[in-house]
């Protein structure tokens, strides 16, 4: 049953992922005679913030949250990160929307009482879940090819949307970390 706690952890869950879709990675590189340049990384905050709401809020809240969230964009606005409507599900994105599942469950194993919280643990399980994503989302590509029967596709859909981002989204690892440290984020366990 749904009390008035969880029902706000699920729609403060769901605003943080909607917004945090929305707002791209930028790192500044300084550069000689004082100029800097900024470069533009090819994510968003989504997949850190997925993680850090599922430590805050445990996986069961923010599994709803992101189902919500799914719905919203299939059905109701483009909140995804190049858009939404049910056409949405015909492209490589929504095999990674759907990754989030695994991630969130993975992830959610920090929050049970017969594993310790360590940032190694937390690190190792953090790669095995975009790892997981990464791995749904080729899964899912591989189910177009079957359907569109594009074999060239396949290979692009792969490069541009897991091997051109696992490395931003592991690296994405360490300000979570960071911020679970600076919020000394008090885990919960099940008795």
């Amino acid at each position: 049953m749904l009390t008035l706690n969880k029902i706000i952890e699920i729609l403060l869950s769901l605003q943080i992922i909607i917004i945090s879709t929305f707002i791209p990675v930028f790192i500044s590189i300084p550069f000689t005679y004082k100029i800097s340049r900024i470069i533009d990384i090819p994510i968003s905050w989504q997949v850190p913030s997925i993680i850090l709401l599922t430590l805050i809020f445990k996986g069961d809240v923010v599994i709803k949250a992101f189902s919500i969230y799914l719905l919203i964009g299939l059905l109701v606005l483009p909140v995804f990160h190049n858009g939404g409507s049910l056409g949405y599900i015909l492209t490589p994105n929504f095999g990674y929307l759907l990754g989030a599942y695994p991630l969130i469950k993975i992830i959610d194993k920090l929050n049970k009482n017969n594993y310790k919280f360590y940032y190694f643990n937390f690190l190792k399980l953090g790669m095995l879940g975009i790892c997981s994503l990464h791995i749904t989302g080729i899964i899912y590509s591989c189910i177009q090819l079957l359907y569109y029967k594009q074999s060239d596709m396949l290979l692009y859909n792969i490069s541009k949307y897991s091997f051109g981002k696992i490395g931003y989204h592991l690296l994405m690892l360490t300000p979570v970390t960071l911020l679970i440290k600076l919020f000394k984020i008090k885990y919960r366990y099940d008795k």
